[in-house]
């Protein structure tokens, strides 16, 4: 790959110094579960042993497929235009969800297969009008998922130098389920059937459909595993590659990514798969109940913060989980030591113990 980016490792001196800290809050050592090691990894993340994650940032990239040529969506392409513009006006899930955590919303267009009206929240860096037709081409070539990769980091760096403390990178693109379950079934040993989803709704006729058009595709394209950029290139989209890019971004500057859906983990993958360190800074925010996200999951090894049954996308799942980072930012930052409360520590042990 011709684009380099160095990502630190972790600060694991700040992590064990917060994990102290967080047994001298006001509370029983470990009663804040799991939220006790996010707020040691956050800190050993960011470096500082008392991380803010505020203001969030969401960015989310468009961009169309050729392969829904092949009937593997249940929505014509001509909607990725159409929910775009609903980003913009206000009216889609992450639009909502934005204004709830006061995010900066940013919507680029990477790959959109049609013009869209200019919109003070819309960068236009169109790569191409969509992806080709994997089943019968390369989706794209290998410079062009440098560029989606490039302009993905630009878009990121830009926004947290604008001050944003948490990253939540989401997408939009109409058939993006598929190039996103051959990516996964390039990268793992999973049998197609027990990865491919519904999408936006499939039949189950059509996800035979779907799964069959992605075994000959990837049967086909012979992308190598070992060559994360050739995968790219030869099964993925234009959003999947940006989204690679402001996740290594991030990681570059020490901000946490908190990862969405299935199509965001399997962008997350990617990212892995490139630049290993990046895996360090990212947070799933939700399990998604598309098939394929808990074998991506696995193979990122971590555990999502929440199970709601999200599928949407855009996301949407990672605004939601937001507010438990944040919670375990501010657990650091404004809760009382035994000392500084005045309550002596070895009573309260006591009566933890009664």
């Amino acid at each position: 790959m011709s684009i380099r980016i160095e990502i630190p490792e972790l600060n694991k001196a700040v992590k064990q110094d917060t994990l102290k800290y967080i047994d001298t809050l006001t509370k029983p050592p470990g009663s804040l579960g799991k939220l006790e090691e996010l707020a040691a990894e956050i800190a050993a993340m960011t470096a500082e042993p008392f991380p803010v994650v505020t203001p969030p940032g969401v960015l989310i990239f468009a961009g169309d497929h050729g392969i829904v040529e092949e009937g593997v969506s249940a929505f014509p392409q001509e909607v990725t235009a159409q929910m775009v513009q609903n980003f913009l006006t206000g009216g889609a899930a992450i639009s909502v969800f934005s204004r709830q955590i006061g995010a900066k919303l940013e919507i680029v267009d990477v790959g959109v297969a049609a013009e869209i009206a200019s919109h003070a929240d819309l960068h236009v860096e169109k790569v191409g009008f969509g992806t080709r037709n994997f089943l019968k081409e390369d989706a794209m070539t290998r410079s062009e998922a440098e560029a989606a990769i490039t302009i993905g980091m630009n878009r990121a760096f830009a926004m947290i130098d604008h001050g944003v403390k948490c990253l939540i990178v989401g997408e939009m693109g109409i058939g993006n389920t598929t190039p996103s379950t051959a990516i996964l079934a390039s990268f793992s040993d999973a049998p197609i059937d027990e990865i491919v989803g519904a999408g936006t709704g499939l039949s189950n006729d059509a996800i035979a459909v779907k799964a069959r058009v992605i075994a000959e595709a990837i049967s086909k394209r012979q992308p190598d595993r070992h060559d994360p950029l050739d995968v790219l290139s030869k099964v993925g989209g234009f959003e999947i590659a940006a989204m690679v890019g402001a996740m290594l971004a991030a990681a570059s500057r020490r901000v946490p990514v908190l990862v969405d859906g299935f199509i965001s983990t399997v962008a997350a993958l990617v990212a892995t798969q490139l630049e290993p360190n990046s895996n360090d800074y990212m947070i799933v925010g939700h399990a998604s109940a598309e098939r394929g996200h808990e074998t991506a999951v696995k193979m990122l090894n971590k555990t999502p913060l929440l199970q709601l049954g999200f599928r949407l996308g855009e996301g949407s799942g990672a605004a939601v989980a937001f507010p438990i980072v944040q919670s375990a930012t501010l657990m650091l930052n404004e809760m009382a030591t035994f000392e500084t409360a005045g309550i002596a520590e070895k009573t309260a042990r006591k009566e933890e113990v009664r």
